[in-house]
């Protein structure tokens, strides 16, 4: 599965809005995701250890578009479209304890484990919905702006890639935005300090 990126490039950028051009104009039509809130990020310090123990586990397959991720020291949440038969269907898996009180009325629940429980949703909207009620968002990315969700082959390949370097001491790990292709990927880091610079790293294959 894993291929070793050829190429690789770090920049920084002192102002946000230079930054989030970069961004856009790298990513071009690539599906992507983007931070709920653009002040705290989504940490992917701890996304890799996520993404390995959900599939390990079967939880999540490598098929699946990823429509919303939460990624916490204790807990993770997703909302992906999966093919049901001929038709696709959106499916949010989160902890129990991140769960509202009532089941959502647009979705049928899916099953109920120790530690995840997860809805079936024939529409985007509604397993979105559900995703922030349940979360509120702390930490989510979101899948927008784009004509396709990013495909989780794709994320976890290119991130396995983009961390065996650093992205740099003056880069935290949360990440603003981040598109995945087949060829390769692109993140922008917000600053690790307030004021600091945002940094924008992207691996891929050499075509």
């Amino acid at each position: 599965m894993t291929v070793p990126a050829t190429s690789r490039q770090t920049r920084t950028f002192e102002d946000r809005a230079d930054a989030l051009a970069q961004f856009f104009v790298r990513a071009a039509e690539a599906p992507r995701l983007l931070a709920y809130d653009d002040a705290v990020g989504c940490p992917l310090d701890q996304a890799l250890a996520a993404i390995e123990w959900t599939v390990a586990v079967g939880i999540l397959s490598q098929d699946d578009l990823i429509h919303a991720a939460r990624l916490g020291a204790d807990a993770a949440a997703a909302v992906v479209e999966r093919k049901d038969g001929d038709q696709r269907v959106f499916i949010y898996f989160g902890p129990r304890m991140d769960a509202p009180p009532a089941d959502p009325y647009e979705g049928t629940l899916l099953y109920d484990e120790p530690g995840v429980r997860a809805y079936i949703f024939a529409q985007r909207v509604h397993a979105i919905a559900h995703f922030l009620r349940a979360t509120h968002g702390a930490g989510a990315v979101i899948s927008m702006l784009g004509r396709r969700a990013p495909e989780l082959r794709h994320i976890r390949r290119w991130l396995q890639a983009l961390f065996t370097e650093p992205p740099g001491e003056s880069s935290s790990t949360q990440m603003l935005a981040g598109w995945f292709a087949t060829g390769g990927t692109g993140v922008l880091f917000l600053p690790r300090q307030p004021n600091g610079p945002y940094t924008y790293c992207e691996v891929g294959v050499d075509l």
